[in-house]
């Protein structure tokens, strides 16, 4: 068994703020899109936003209210279809991006508690183990959510789609992982090592820290891929 970094009881209670915070910001999207019928045209970004924002918090919260609303049934119906043409650079690539940071994230969550409930080690650590199934669970997830949007948009087929989505998410995927997988490395190699246990909310807080670094090293790959047309403008 790995021996772990104790947190500071002020970290602790930081930790345990960031998560009720993201949950609610998380629930309040929830609630909009399923009880108040605020759903979107595109069904896959049910799931997106409030996933987002177990990491991104009241920013993504805050997204969704100015941004995400806009593509919902009940305001396209008064105000039609925007233009993506026309949108922010900013607004177009920060929706790319969620929707392989949703699959990281929801991946990332469930490897994470995987290892935990196996004891899994590559070369005694905990922490390769960590890596290696994120990065597995993450981008068959990633991939999944991104063919929900690309065949919708596209009109294609099943085989087509898949490898769309594939064509499109992977490096992506890499990218947002990159920074993950930095700040993990960061937190649990040099900040707590010989690293935090995962039953603590300051772990939890550190990953959230970690996606937000994973979401801003995807920004330039999926600039790239928005611009070659491999990822949808949405």
């Amino acid at each position: 068994m790995e021996h772990h970094a104790q947190p500071a009881a002020w970290m602790e209670a930081l930790g345990w703020l960031s998560l009720a915070v993201a949950f609610a910001s998380a629930l309040f999207i929830i609630v909009d899109i399923f009880g108040r019928g605020y759903r979107q045209k595109m069904w896959i970004m049910n799931v997106v936003y409030p996933v987002t924002a177990l990491y991104w918090g009241p920013v993504a919260l805050w997204f969704y209210v100015v941004h995400g609303r806009r593509d919902s049934q009940p305001v396209l119906e008064k105000q039609g279809a925007p233009d993506p043409e026309r949108m922010p650079r900013w607004t177009v690539l920060s929706k790319a991006i969620s929707h392989c940071g949703a699959g990281c994230t929801l991946g990332d969550i469930a490897a994470e508690w995987l290892v935990f409930a196996t004891g899994l080690t590559i070369a005694g650590k905990a922490l390769y183990a960590d890596f290696a199934l994120d990065f597995a669970f993450a981008w068959v997830l990633g991939v999944i959510f991104q063919y929900f949007t690309i065949v919708p948009m596209r009109n294609i087929g099943r085989a087509r789609g898949i490898w769309a989505a594939v064509k499109a998410d992977t490096l992506s995927i890499v990218a947002f992982q990159v920074g993950l997988f930095l700040g993990m490395w960061i937190y649990q190699e040099l900040l707590f090592a010989p690293g935090l246990p995962k039953t603590t909310a300051t772990y939890w807080m550190l990953m959230q820290v970690s996606m937000v670094f994973g979401f801003f090293t995807a920004w330039p790959v999926n600039a790239w891929l928005v611009r070659k047309g491999w990822k949808e403008k949405m």
